[in-house]
């Protein structure tokens, strides 16, 4: 109830009349069943602008930290990222992968939609960088089709590390969707789940004009981090 308030009475009216934000694709976007939309990462609002393009409601899996500050502050965060239609996931691997993906196929499940930023995190830079291979293998095991979706000019609008918006028009492309069922019950097979994660990034490169790195984007925050001390 409070997702489809915040949208519809808040995010909506506020957010297409302000940014003014264009579509394509919309035609790629099934009308029903489960599926998953994997995105690039340019920016914290990637997630504000997605759900308005779609009809229906659409979930996506975010970092256990924003559900754990504490305070007013904290607590205001949870609200926001719960009513938005966050789930709280661990990255910090091993049985926390696990679990977070048993979360994205409750929410596949059920016949919804699941976002997914295979890159897993924002670019620092505006590059597309290397995905990782959770988003195949949720595809596997789903049995679901995946439409890549491109999010145009969004870290304009908000960069890395700021926290005031600036006013710029954004653009929303979705991609034809991709149907990976020739791989059904090859989850389990590391090199099938690179090729079908690559071919998604390459998708991905193709509707949003990025340029690509072949690396991970946390290595290479983590390698400015470190060189900042």
């Amino acid at each position: 109830m409070l997702y489809w308030f915040l949208k519809t009475m808040v995010a909506s009216p506020l957010m297409l009349t302000v940014f003014r934000p264009w579509v394509r694709g919309l035609e790629n976007v099934p009308a029903s069943g489960a599926v998953i939309f994997a995105s690039n990462h340019l920016s914290f609002v990637d997630s504000i602008f997605l759900p308005l393009a779609l009809e229906r409601r659409i979930s996506f899996l975010a970092k256990s930290d924003y559900f754990t500050g504490s305070g007013v502050k904290g607590w205001l965060m949870r609200l926001f990222f719960t009513a938005t239609g966050q789930l709280s996931i661990d990255r910090s691997g091993g049985k926390a992968s696990e679990a977070s993906l048993a979360t994205g196929l409750s929410v596949l499940g059920r016949g919804e939609q699941l976002g997914i930023y295979p890159e897993g995190t924002r670019s620092p830079d505006g590059k597309l960088y290397r995905g990782r291979t959770g988003v195949a293998r949720m595809i596997l095991e789903g049995h679901v089709p995946v439409v890549p979706v491109a999010m145009i000019d969004t870290e304009k609008v908000m960069k890395t590390g700021t926290k005031i918006p600036k006013i710029r028009r954004v653009g929303i492309v979705f991609g034809e969707p991709l149907d990976f069922s020739r791989f059904e019950g090859m989850e389990g097979d590391r090199f099938i789940l690179r090729s079908i994660t690559d071919e998604i990034m390459y998708e991905l490169g193709a509707l949003s004009g990025q340029e690509y790195a072949d690396v991970y984007a946390s290595s290479v925050k983590e390698k400015r981090v470190a060189s900042a001390r």
